[in-house]
C-alpha cells in the first residue's frame, strides 16, 4: 500500500514556487491566487513559512523568499545531484550508442564533467569525473557557453586569445559568436573533430523546467563514424537522455528561479594564463 501524501507539503511549496524572482514582493492574497489555494488556507500556510524563515515578511504587509531558502539551497552540489540522478541514463544510452558520454556544467569559465560512461568498445577519450576542459573547443562548453547571457558570453569571448587544438578549433572570437548563435538555433552543438583530428561530439543541453540550461550532455566517437544517420541518432538519444535526467532532478517540475541552481556565470578571478595551460594540457591528455 502506498505510503499517503501529506498535502500540507504540496500547499506550501505551491505557495513558495509563486515567487517568480528572489526579490519579488507578494501579498497574502497575490500568493494564495498564484497556488490556487483559498484565502484562508494561504494565510495559514504563510504565516509558517514565515515562522520558520521560508518566507520574510517586509513593507506594506507583503512577502518574499527567505533566508531558509538561501541557507538549504547551499546544501545543494548540482554536480552531485546530476551525477546520481542521471548516471544510469547515461550508462543505458552509452551502451545503446557504443559511444563514450559525458555530462558537464559550466564553471570558472570552464566545462567541468560530472558523469562519464564509456563502454568496452567505444572511443577512447581520456577523461574522468571532476577534470575540466576548455569550453571553446567542446560541444559539451559550445551548449553551455551558448547558454549564457550576451553580457556574460562577451566577457568569455574577449578574455584572451584561444589557443587552436587542431585545423578546425575555432579560434577567433567573431567567428566562435557566430558558431554559438547557431548553436542556439539549432539546439545542439558538435565539435567536429576540433579537440582531436580524429574525434567528433555531439552535445546538447539539459534543461531546468522553465527552459534554462543546467547542464550539457555528449556522446564522442571517431570521425570517421560520424555519417549524417549517426549523428541524427545520436541527437535524438541525448535529447530523450536530457530530458529524463532532468526530470529525475526536477520531479515536481518548474521552481523558483533563484535558489537550486545558479545561473552560469563567468567568474570575474579567472587569470588569464590558466586558458593556453590548461589547452596543453588537454592536448597531451586527449
Amino acid at each position: 500500500m502506498a505510503t499517503p501524501r501529506n498535502r500540507s507539503v504540496f500547499k506550501a511549496f505551491a505557495v513558495l514556487k509563486s515567487f517568480s524572482t528572489p526579490d519579488e514582493w507578494l501579498t497574502c492574497s497575490e500568493l494564495s491566487r498564484r497556488a490556487k489555494l483559498p484565502d484562508a488556507s494561504g494565510y495559514r500556510l504563510i504565516q509558517t513559512l514565515e515562522e520558520i524563515g521560508a518566507v520574510t515578511r517586509g513593507p506594506k504587509g507583503r512577502y518574499r523568499p527567505g533566508m531558509l531558502l538561501v541557507s538549504l539551497s547551499s546544501k545543494v552540489i548540482i554536480s552531485d545531484l546530476l551525477h546520481e540522478a542521471g548516471h544510469e541514463i547515461v550508462e543505458a544510452v552509452a551502451r545503446q550508442l557504443d559511444a563514450t558520454l559525458h555530462v558537464g556544467i559550466f564553471e570558472g569559465g570552464m566545462v567541468t564533467y560530472v558523469t562519464k560512461v564509456s563502454t568496452p568498445n567505444s572511443y577512447v577519450v581520456h577523461t574522468r569525473r571532476g577534470a575540466q576542459l576548455e569550453a571553446y573547443c567542446s560541444g559539451l562548453g559550445k551548449i553551455l557557453l551558448a547558454a549564457l547571457p550576451d553580457d556574460d558570453l562577451d566577457a568569455f569571448l574577449m578574455e584572451d586569445q584561444f589557443v587552436a587544438l587542431t585545423p578546425n578549433t575555432i579560434t577567433e572570437p567573431s567567428k566562435l559568436r557566430s558558431h554559438l548563435e547557431d548553436v542556439r538555433r539549432a539546439g545542439f552543438a558538435m565539435d567536429d573533430r576540433e579537440i582531436r583530428p580524429d574525434m567528433c561530439c555531439l552535445a546538447v543541453p539539459i534543461l531546468h523546467p522553465e527552459g534554462r540550461t543546467i547542464a550539457a550532455i555528449s556522446a564522442s566517437d571517431r570521425a570517421d563514424n560520424m555519417t549524417p544517420d549517426r549523428i541524427e541518432t545520436i541527437r535524438v538519444a541525448l535529447q530523450a537522455a536530457a530530458r529524463d535526467i532532468a526530470a529525475r532532478v526536477f520531479p515536481a517540475g518548474p521552481t523558483m528561479q533563484p535558489l537550486s541552481i545558479p545561473a552560469l556565470k563567468l567568474p570575474n578571478h579567472r587569470k588569464k594564463p590558466l586558458r593556453a595551460a590548461t589547452v596543453l594540457a588537454c592536448a597531451e591528455d586527449l
